[in-house]
């Protein structure tokens, strides 16, 4: 099972130029081997950037992702991981959702689909993460 970060998932549903391409293909070979999810805090971080009286998980059911809450043991890792966070200098712009997501995927997933890897490999050792690779897309054909 593969836990899916909210960036990755608002590149496909708002369709950000960048990654969306990348994103979509990550995703889709995920799926093709097993269950995809996303927690709680992914639901409500996807929620707010939808401009749509659709939920989150509609969308995101449609693609074949499902919900997988997140488990007492997880919820209190998180806690742990950003009162770490904290008292190793951190600064505000990580939220508590982004540790909900990383003790997740770490507790109850086997990897996490990611463009912040970086943040996720030093908070959760031994978390398997998946970065969209834009440069393993094949090259767009050039209109004839």
């Amino acid at each position: 099972m593969i836990a899916v970060d909210s960036s990755v998932l608002v590149d496909l549903l708002i369709g950000d130029e960048r990654f969306v391409e990348a994103s979509e293909a990550c995703i889709g070979e995920a799926l093709a081997v097993g269950d995809v999810v996303v927690c709680d805090a992914v639901v409500a971080e996807v929620q707010t950037m939808l401009d749509t009286r659709e939920t989150a998980m509609d969308s995101l059911n449609a693609i074949g992702i499902r919900y997988l809450a997140t488990s007492e043991q997880a919820a209190v890792r998180a806690g742990h991981m950003q009162r770490r966070f904290r008292d190793r200098g951190g600064r505000r712009e990580r939220v508590v959702a982004d540790f909900l997501i990383g003790a997740h995927a770490l507790l109850q997933c086997d990897a996490l689909i990611t463009r912040d890897a970086g943040f996720y490999r030093d908070y959760f050792k031994g978390l398997k993460t998946i970065v969209p690779r834009i440069d393993h897309l094949p090259p767009k054909r050039k209109p004839t």
